[in-house]
């Protein structure tokens, strides 16, 4: 099998400093692509909303990605990016194209999440959700696509989750957001689709990266009262497979979707969950 697929390829990878992020953009690497990460930072001045559940790495993590990314022989840039800021994306995107001329891949892996019910759920807090998940997708793939289509080749990869099709009653912004990602990429599939442009979405269950085992453990701790060790163990001891699912396995998609053999997959959501619903 081929497996410099991607060579002379340049991946825009959002969220790319850490888990499933990080993930695609070292599947992108292995295979050939040049990558060109952004993530959102700790020392970013964004301001968090109360009740936000977010991962902001450091500088030092987003580096350590970019060299591992270049340890497969491509080139990489890491660039601060804040989805919920138009500008700041313009920028990620204008420097993907000066460091690499074209951007022919976007994964979309920025995002938080919030445990809150509908009922009195703050204004800012939904909001904040539906920005940074939805609309940060919305306003990336809307730099990248003309592109693509001009010149009739593209791949866009969301990360979506099972909470897009599952409710939970503490989730309700970030189910309503997942659930919109699906439906926006398949317009989007259906936009690219005469120029062989496609676009998916992955919806993994629990994935053993920091912001997953810290999610669960706000959960246990907010809301059952336990420690987040023990929900972590019991999720994985109540999976089919008996585990969580690892963020290289995310990847390893991304980078089969990516195949000129793959060009027939779009507007699909594809589900990682180790048989779990949620």
């Amino acid at each position: 099998m081929q497996m410099d697929y991607l060579n002379g390829r340049v991946a825009m990878v959002t969220g790319g400093a850490s888990g499933m992020g990080r993930a695609m953009a070292l599947a992108f690497a292995e295979h050939g692509a040049n990558v060109a990460i952004g993530s959102l930072l700790e020392k970013s001045s964004s301001k968090k909303e109360k009740g936000e559940l977010v991962n902001r790495p450091g500088e030092e993590e987003m580096e350590k990605t970019k060299k591992d990314i270049e340890a497969f022989g491509v080139k990489a840039i890491a660039v601060e990016l804040d989805v919920c800021d138009v500008e700041s994306v313009k920028n990620f995107y204008n420097k993907s194209v000066e460091a690499f001329g074209k951007v022919d891949i976007l994964a979309n892996a920025a995002g938080i999440t919030a445990e809150h019910p509908t009922s009195g759920h703050s204004e800012e807090l939904w909001l904040k959700v539906m920005d940074v998940n939805t609309n940060g997708v919305f306003r990336c793939t809307r730099e990248v696509l003309p592109g693509m289509i001009e010149r009739g080749w593209g791949r866009i990869i969301s990360i979506a989750s099972t909470a897009a099709s599952v409710g939970a009653p503490y989730s309700p912004a970030y189910c309503a957001s997942k659930a919109a990602v699906c439906g926006f990429t398949r317009a989007v599939a259906q936009e690219g689709a005469p120029a062989m442009v496609t676009a998916n979405t992955i919806s993994p269950g629990w994935v053993e990266t920091t912001f997953g085992t810290e999610w669960l453990s706000d959960i246990a701790e907010n809301q059952l009262g336990k420690k987040g060790d023990e929900l972590i163990a019991e999720e994985k001891a109540n999976n089919p497979q008996k585990r969580l699912i690892q963020p290289i396995e995310i990847g390893a998609i991304a980078a089969h979707l990516c195949r000129e053999e793959s060009v027939g997959i779009t507007g699909q959501d594809i589900t990682v969950s180790a048989g779990s619903l949620w």
